[in-house]
């Protein structure tokens, strides 16, 4: 009885062991993503939140999150079930000349993240040792062309990892620093506020915190765990622990940007300090918490822009690649043209741009402009029969997908209204 009784036990506990070995496997994609929702961009609209308004807009942090856990989720579920990332599956389905303008317009958003992306990294340098704006975006675009191009995937995401890592490292230092309320943390986290003067902020981070790049990237990045379309079981596996990855990752950057909020929350807005750009930030950081931290959070900015630069440019090759009917392959001449011109084409318009803040705004306003297209072009992919087959997106998924498509659109129309007005 007793022997019967302990077999069951280690049975059970192998197949647990198992489960969980099994997941970590599938660990990877989801955190490529997460690095473009801790972006430099982000940095921005989280410290004015955070210095603003205290705790009160932590609650945008977490319907942002659900929303991009639904819709990276769904583009996921494309690669998957197709073998195609959101580019290959339009270039194949969409007329060629609507193709050409919906991926074409997709290939400048990238450029304009890659442009927020690299100019990160570039005032991280300048944080850290003082060097120029423009030759601080030539060093970073080296080095993540050089990463890009003799880097298989594997390492890649290896790079990836260990830069969120670094990332989320550095604000668990920070947040050891200050003092952090709790108690109103947690109720803000859960209740909608709209605090007098907050709806721009509000707007930036809702309205772009999904990134057209980012559907187009998790589409393709995802196919790295594919084995055998043909079995049916394989496919229905990779959707349960693809949910799983996509959902940790999301979780691993609500908490980042939570983070970003709460240090601003504890040190600017107490101090009733103003902060309108990074290098500020990081300025202000040195009286409040000393110098280590100032430079743990320039190191931070760096580690963000370099790793989000990076999965942008991958993004860029496999929108390029996809034009052409072409998988993601940095042997290939389409991915190798794609990197390049979404890398370089950031760096050259950096160049001409004299305020790197205006710069990290037009570029915020060409992602609001592109943004509904892809969201539109990847639901009505996921909901094609002659595309998904059976895993077509079921009558709930559309309503809760169209639900989300219009509440980000609507965001992003009126921050991009915002700008211009």
């Amino acid at each position: 009885m007793n022997l019967s009784f302990i077999k069951k036990y280690l049975n059970k506990h192998h197949k647990s062991k198992r489960k969980a070995l099994d997941f970590i496997k599938y660990i990877g994609p989801g955190l490529l993503v997460t690095v473009g929702f801790i972006d430099p961009g982000n940095w921005a609209a989280n410290i004015s939140a955070g210095g603003d308004y205290g705790y009160t807009l932590l609650w945008m942090v977490t319907l942002s999150t659900i929303m991009l856990i639904v819709l990276q989720h769904n583009a996921a579920h494309l690669g998957i079930v197709t073998g195609n990332c959101l580019s290959e599956a339009s270039t194949a389905i969409l007329n060629p000349k609507l193709n050409n303008v919906v991926l074409g317009s997709a290939v400048i958003a990238a450029i304009s993240t890659s442009l927020a992306e690299l100019l990160g990294g570039a005032i991280a340098l300048n944080m850290l040792f003082g060097i120029p704006l423009k030759l601080g975006t030539i060093l970073v675009l080296c080095f993540i062309l050089w990463i890009l191009y003799t880097n298989s995937y594997k390492k890649l995401e290896k790079w990836i990892i260990g830069f969120v890592s670094l990332i989320g490292i550095s604000f668990i230092f920070e947040l050891s620093l200050v003092h952090v309320e709790w108690g109103k943390a947690m109720v803000s986290w859960i209740k909608p506020s709209f605090p007098i003067g907050s709806l721009p902020i509000i707007m930036s981070v809702l309205g772009a915190v999904v990134m057209p790049h980012n559907l187009f990237l998790h589409s393709q990045v995802i196919q790295s765990r594919q084995w055998n379309l043909e079995d049916e079981s394989v496919i229905k596996k990779q959707l349960k622990y693809e949910f799983m990855d996509t959902f940790f990752s999301m979780i691993v950057g609500w908490a980042i940007n939570s983070a970003m909020i709460l240090i601003a929350a504890t040190t600017f807005f107490t101090q009733k300090v103003k902060v309108t750009q990074l290098s500020q930030a990081q300025q202000m950081l040195t009286p409040l918490l000393g110098s280590t931290a100032s430079v743990v959070f320039a190191l931070a900015l760096l580690f963000a822009g370099i790793s989000s630069s990076v999965t942008a440019g991958m993004a860029g090759g496999s929108i390029f690649a996809g034009i052409f009917a072409k998988d993601y392959n940095i042997d290939d001449k389409y991915t190798k043209l794609g990197i390049g011109i979404t890398l370089i084409g950031a760096a050259i318009v950096i160049f001409f741009i004299s305020d790197p803040f205006k710069g990290l705004i037009y570029s915020q306003m060409l992602l609001s402009i592109q943004l509904p297209i892809t969201i539109f072009l990847q639901i009505y992919l996921t909901s094609s029969k002659k595309v998904m087959g059976k895993y077509a997106n079921s009558t709930i998924s559309k309503i809760i997908l169209w639900v989300i498509a219009l509440i980000v659109t609507g965001l992003n129309l009126m921050l991009l209204l915002s700008f211009i007005l």
